[in-house]
This record gives C-alpha cells, sequence and structure tokens, in this order.
C-alpha cells in the first residue's frame, strides 16, 4: 500500500510511521505533486491543496485523511462521486482552542491590553474596567468536540453554559442545551457568545444583525468556528454601532483578512489570524488518530475515527 503525506511530518514522526508500518511505503512531500498522486491509494493532507482535477489524477484512491477538522475548501462532490472514504481529526484542536478562547476572555476581563499598553507608555494608570468571568453565562454555539472542552474549561470558573446545537440533544459540560433554531431565545442571556460552527450551507450567515441587537450591551462575541456564520458587512456595522462590548475573531469569510478591512480598524475587535488550533504538537496528535485508523484499514476494516459526512460537510 502507497500512503502519500502532502505535507512533511518531523523526522522523529515519520520515522516512527516507518517503524511501526513495515507493509507500507509512505511518501512524505511538501509539494502535492500529480505523479506522486497517480499512484497513492491512501492521501494524508490538510485538505485546502485538493481541486477536482486531482480526485481525476488519483485514480487508485480509496481513503482521504484530513489532518483539519474542516472540509468546506475540499471538492467534495468529487469525492463523493467517487466513493472515496474521508476521514479527519476532529476533537484534536480542543486543547489549544480552547487555551486561546480562555485566554482572550481572561484579558479582556482582566484588563491585559490596556495594561500591555499603559506598560508600553511607562504610565502608572489605574483606569481600567475590570471584572470576572466568574458567574458568567456563555452560550456555545455548536457544543461539539470542542465546545464541550470550552464548557468543560468555563464551569472550572463558575460559568453558566449554554448549547445549541443540531439535535438539541444534551451535550457534554453543557448545563442546558437547546436546538440550534431556537437560539435567540438564548442570546440575551448571555455574556459570552462563541460560535464553533462549521462551514455548511445551514449555517452560512446564520447570525444576522437581528442577533446581535439580542444581545447584552455588554457581551463578548467569539468566533472561533468558520468565518461565514457572520456576513463580514454586518459584522463590522454591529462593531460599529457598538451592538455589543467586543467580539474576538479567529475566521474570516475571506482568508487571509483584506489589508483594506474595516475589521482592522475597529477598537473593540480582536482579530488573530486563524490559528488558535495550532500547536507545536499539532501533527503528533493527528498522527494518534491516523494510526490506530491505518492499523484497521490494513485489515480491511472502514469503521474508522472521524468518518467524514460530506453531504452534511462534517
Amino acid at each position: 500500500m502507497r500512503v502519500y503525506f502532502t505535507f512533511e511530518p518531523r523526522k522523529d514522526l515519520s520515522q516512527r510511521l516507518v517503524e511501526e508500518f513495515p507493509q507500507v511505503e509512505f511518501v512524505f512531500d511538501a509539494r502535492l505533486r500529480n505523479e506522486e498522486l497517480a499512484q497513492a491509494e491512501v492521501l494524508v493532507t490538510y485538505g485546502e491543496d485538493l481541486t477536482e482535477e486531482h480526485i481525476a489524477i488519483a485514480e487508485k484512491l480509496e481513503w482521504i485523511f484530513v489532518a483539519s477538522a474542516g472540509v468546506e475548501k475540499m471538492p467534495t462532490e468529487a469525492i463523493a462521486k467517487r466513493g472515496i472514504f474521508v476521514s479527519n481529526v476532529r476533537g484534536i484542536h480542543k486543547k489549544p482552542m480552547t487555551e486561546s478562547i480562555l485566554a482572550h476572555i481572561l484579558a479582556l476581563k482582566r484588563a491585559l491590553p490596556f495594561i500591555y499598553e499603559q506598560q508600553k507608555k511607562g504610565e502608572w494608570n489605574k483606569k481600567a474596567h475590570l471584572s470576572e468571568l466568574n458567574g458568567s453565562t456563555a452560550l456555545i454555539i455548536g457544543p461539539g468536540a470542542i465546545g464541550s472542552e470550552i464548557g468543560r474549561i468555563l464551569q472550572a470558573f463558575d460559568v453558566y453554559t449554554i448549547g445549541c446545537n443540531r439535535s438539541g440533544e444534551d451535550a457534554p459540560f453543557m448545563n442546558e442545551t437547546h436546538f440550534l433554531g431556537d437560539v435567540v431565545q438564548h442570546l440575551p442571556k448571555a455574556d459570552i457568545v462563541i460560535s464553533m460552527l462549521p462551514s455548511t450551507k445551514y449555517t452560512k450567515h446564520l447570525l444576522g444583525y437581528e442577533h446581535f441587537e439580542l444581545m447584552k450591551e455588554s457581551a463578548i462575541f467569539m468566533n472561533f468556528g468558520r468565518g461565514d456564520v457572520v456576513a463580514t458587512d454586518v459584522l463590522i456595522q454591529v462593531m460599529e454601532e457598538k451592538l455589543i462590548a467586543h467580539a474576538v475573531l479567529d475566521v474570516y469569510e475571506i482568508e487571509p483578512l483584506p489589508s483594506d478591512s474595516l475589521l482592522w480598524k475597529q477598537d473593540n475587535v480582536t482579530l488573530s489570524p486563524h490559528f488558535s488550533s495550532h500547536s507545536s504538537r499539532y501533527v503528533e496528535r493527528s498522527l494518534e488518530i491516523f494510526k490506530p485508523s491505518l492499523h484497521k484499514w490494513l485489515q480491511g476494516e472502514h469503521d474508522l475515527e472521524n468518518k467524514v459526512n460530506l453531504l452534511r460537510g462534517y
């Protein structure tokens, strides 16, 4: 069997793979090459480099392992038409992303940006607005693997957690869980609104101006799922009109965020370049999911962890 990686893991990680699977021929390459793709039976990729033409070239391809949680940038129709099995690394982002989200919340609550600014100025200034995370209510829209981990950590700070998902069924570490279609009923309760939604036809522009009107003026909105849950022009209008206190964004409709975007100019917006999930342990954690799946695949089993439903988009 030939397994083609379109990125190069650290030498120690790739060496462990080779040693654990002597019956497999591994190809590690920082670029997607058509000649290698044509021979691959298994493809390990971040997904963003694939096109319909690549799928047509990959005549032997049976399984795509995506080292990312999102598949929206992949040629899903072409892959589904071929019946190629797809799985991903859903869940590995939860530790670094939760730490990123918590860091942003605490920074705002405890005025860290203000502290850093005064230090640069060399000024002793206590005129900052300080508040506590303790006793807050957080609405987590999309309490899946990552959202539930966020809930677990927030509950340790005595935060009341409300989840909204498509099933309305209980999600871990949510004090209460509701149907996503009823989100308008819960927005007014939240001090912190966190979107962890994937990009699907259902979730695109799910949150409009009217949803932000329902939020508290003191609310913090955080988008760490996918950028198209809110239209960019709506978000700019909301923040210019100061309907809410602050927005923290890690994802955007257009990435990289254009340098002329008005989001850069808002003093009540914190922007990060879609790297909240990044960690020195990212590839290591990806392979911890891939290796057990590869063992199963070699034995003819297709009941793999994190199978992706391409029609749903996750």
